[in-house]
């Protein structure tokens, strides 16, 4: 999710959600597809449950693909980011999944961002930008 403000320049609406340790760990918005959704409608839901921004598609950032440990079982999950332009909407975080919501300059995305993967993914989003203007 980006917004574009004059004063500050481009910025990514990230969630930061509490991990087991306690640890406040800052990550792209995403969820599961639910019937009927495609990946680019569950996107924008996603995007507006967990920050409360409204955005349209701009453009594929990417898909990763990982495994994770939950209640005693591996559970394999593919996810599909976009990234959205904000088109309405206010900065939340009453989604109860999220701890914390912020807008954060694309340029600090790198350093905020707690998962290699997606740091990897968001270095893209500028020239992503620049084409779509």
């Amino acid at each position: 999710m980006v917004a574009d403000d004059p004063a500050t320049g481009p910025r990514a609406a990230l969630i930061g959600r509490t991990d087991r340790r306690g640890r406040l760990l800052w990550s792209l918005p995403k969820g599961h597809i639910e019937a009927g959704e495609t990946p680019e409608d569950t996107a924008v839901r996603e995007v507006a449950e967990e920050t409360g921004i409204i955005g349209e598609i701009v453009a594929t950032l990417g898909i990763i693909d990982f495994w994770f440990v939950a209640d005693g079982r591996r559970v394999h999950k593919t996810v599909h980011h976009f990234l959205l332009r904000a088109v309405g909407g206010a900065l939340s975080d009453a989604d109860i999944e999220v701890t914390e919501v912020a807008w954060v300059p694309l340029e600090e995305l790198s350093g905020r961002l707690a998962y290699a993967d997606e740091r990897a993914l968001v270095e893209r989003a500028p020239a992503l930008l620049a084409d779509s203007a």
